[in-house]
């Protein structure tokens, strides 16, 4: 049933995606008690749910363009179960701001396979990351991508390798501008998240872990997919499909760097193992198989939301 719903993207589809982050959205912001009567607080949570929807529109409309999805609506409703099972990123604005760079970022990355106007891209990819680190430090090793995309489409003009550095002085001279001119205390803060932890003892209840370990275990499994089923793919997305393991990757390394440790800093993993997950849907020719894994994986969200209010 819930294969056949999403099996086509239609506005249908989208508007029911988006209510249901908006139920999700306000169900987490009333248990917490955010006094939404504030007119400061109600433009923060009416931006960050902003970005939400933003995130998600984007993504899609990225799987949908280069072809990484059949057209479908899987994207969406993996997105959004992923979000609402660690209900803590509801209420992480500069992580939800970083999150939405990165994926503006890959925006430009995957489409650079078309080899039109690539230095623009380059340099706009560079851009998005070097901004995104100014909400979450680590963020910057996105900058990777950037050059493992150059490597896989342009990398016989020297020129190509020079633009990140370009877009980091870009970035670099208004951040220093800002702070002169308006917060002198942002550059000591943005260096004080420069400090890195590995520890994973953050854990606060049983079902922060659970939750954890079960993103885990599906994280794995369609990662595997991805990596297993690549060769029986069109030729032309491969590079596409790797530079989208490559994001998964590295935004699992963010999350183990970071200093301030929780749940939350899953939120750069989403969006590619929301597309892997769609991927392994649509590579499937079993429709019961499919329908117990768009299920089980919204069933997982659902309890991740309420188990943590």
């Amino acid at each position: 049933m819930i294969t056949t719903i999403f099996k086509k993207s239609t506005p249908i589809n989208t508007a029911l995606v988006l209510v249901l982050m908006l139920v999700f959205f306000l169900m987490y912001q009333f248990n917490i008690k955010t006094p939404l009567y504030l007119t400061t607080e109600l433009l923060k949570k009416g931006g960050m749910l902003l970005l939400l929807v933003s995130a998600l529109l984007t993504l899609d409309f990225i799987t949908k363009r280069n072809g990484l999805s059949k057209d479908s609506g899987f994207t969406q409703i993996f997105f959004l179960s992923f979000i609402i099972a660690f209900p803590t990123v509801l209420n992480e604005i500069d992580l939800l701001f970083a999150n939405f760079f990165i994926i503006l970022a890959l925006r430009r990355l995957i489409s650079l396979q078309t080899l039109k106007t690539p230095k623009e891209k380059i340099f706009d990819a560079s851009l998005w990351v070097f901004i995104a680190s100014l909400f979450h430090f680590w963020c910057i090793l996105f900058i990777l991508l950037v050059f493992i995309s150059i490597f896989f489409h342009v990398s016989r003009d020297y020129r190509n390798w020079i633009l990140p550095f370009l877009a980091f002085f870009s970035v670099g001279i208004l951040f220093l501008a800002y702070t002169f001119m308006f917060d002198s205390i942002a550059i000591s803060t943005f260096l004080a998240n420069a400090s890195s932890s590995f520890e994973l003892n953050y854990f606060t209840s049983i079902y922060q872990n659970l939750t954890f370990s079960i993103f885990t275990t599906l994280s794995l499994f369609f990662l595997t997919s991805l990596v297993l089923t690549i060769s029986n793919r069109p030729l032309i997305l491969n590079s596409s499909f790797k530079k989208l393991i490559s994001w998964f990757l590295i935004a699992t390394v963010v999350f183990v760097v970071s200093k301030e440790k929780s749940n939350a800093l899953l939120v750069f993993t989403f969006a590619p193992i929301a597309v892997m997950a769609t991927c392994h849907v649509e590579i499937s020719k079993t429709k019961w198989q499919n329908e117990l894994t768009l299920i089980l994986v919204f069933l997982f969200g659902v309890f991740g939301f309420f188990s943590q209010l």
